[in-house]
């Protein structure tokens, strides 16, 4: 794999968290008017439309292994992400939810090291799964203290973080079929959509395009379709397939300061100091488990721009 493309991959994947840190406030928006299931249903037809249009081929599976990773894909990070994430939105801040998904990498990791044929584990792995565990609890606390709120929202946002982890480790395997990304994404889409289809009567979905009517309902899916469904998933998949998933997920870590900035700016959610310790609680913990991996990944990308000077200058 050259450089420039494992290059191309690290900033796919920055791309794609900066535009999901902001989801969450976008989601929060939309839970004024619309239930959970209700944006997922529409975000993921705009997104599953856009991919079909701008690839219209159909993915054909060699046999029923290949077939039930995509199957897998779809439930794990599609439907039961999604929900699990909305549904905690209604419980918590955009804020709260962003820091817990960043726990994502350790499950991850975790994943990846059991079914992938990955690094060995470490003390130093464990050791920052428990600080980032304990800023959690925190974080939790701080909601039954001075919130008052319902503690189901960051134990949704945490077990999102372990669906999300299943599904980097699925496309990851699924990369290794050597399909298009593009029609890759939207085979998992389909399944995504599939297993919508109980929740729809299960929570009572209602159609109401009238509430497309409203601006900021309308901006906030069709940037939810298009942006952070059909670009995003498309991205991601591909930076998994290029980087790992272990290296993919270390952008996760972003994801809490572009939320809580978004939220900030846009939500005007206050962040009190309890909830700032278990925040940086959460990413120190992070960047203990996986601060090597940090390291050699920006050392990486500076040996390549200093190949790429001293080969320009031999010009």
């Amino acid at each position: 794999m050259t450089d420039k493309k494992t290059a191309a991959g690290h900033l796919s994947a920055l791309i794609t968290i900066f535009i999901w840190g902001t989801t969450f406030v976008s989601t929060k928006v939309l839970l004024k008017d619309f239930m959970p299931i209700e944006i997922l249903i529409f975000r993921f037809m705009i997104g599953y439309i856009t991919l079909l249009i701008v690839y219209p081929h159909c993915i054909k599976t060699l046999n029923v292994k290949q077939e039930l990773y995509f199957v897998a894909a779809g439930l794990f990070g599609v439907t039961l992400y999604f929900l699990l994430e909305n549904i905690a939105l209604t419980y918590t801040l955009a804020s709260n939810v962003g820091v817990i998904i960043s726990i994502a990498p350790f499950f991850t990791a975790i994943f990846a090291h059991l079914f992938l044929d990955c690094e060995k584990l470490t003390l130093r792995f464990f050791i920052g799964f428990t600080v980032a565990i304990m800023g959690i609890i925190l974080i939790g606390f701080n909601e039954n203290f001075v919130l008052k709120l319902n503690p189901l929202g960051y134990i949704l946002a945490a077990l999102a973080a372990i669906v999300w982890a299943v599904y980097s480790v699925l496309m990851r395997k699924i990369s290794e079929f050597h399909y298009n990304t593009i029609g890759c994404t939207r085979k998992v889409f389909f399944y995504g959509l599939l297993f919508m289809i109980p929740a729809i009567f299960m929570f009572n979905f209602k159609l109401g395009l009238y509430r497309f009517t409203s601006l900021p309902n309308l901006f906030n899916i069709l940037y939810l379709g298009f942006g952070a469904s059909a670009l995003c998933f498309v991205t991601w998949n591909w930076s998994v397939k290029i980087l790992g998933a272990v290296k993919t997920s270390v952008y996760i870590y972003i994801v809490p300061v572009i939320t809580i900035v978004a939220s900030a700016t846009m939500l005007h959610e206050k962040i009190s100091a309890v909830a700032m310790v278990g925040i940086i609680l959460t990413l120190a913990g992070l960047f203990i488990s996986e601060g090597e991996q940090i390291v050699k990944l920006k050392r990486k990308m500076y040996d390549t721009r200093i190949r790429y000077k001293m080969r320009d200058s031999n010009r």
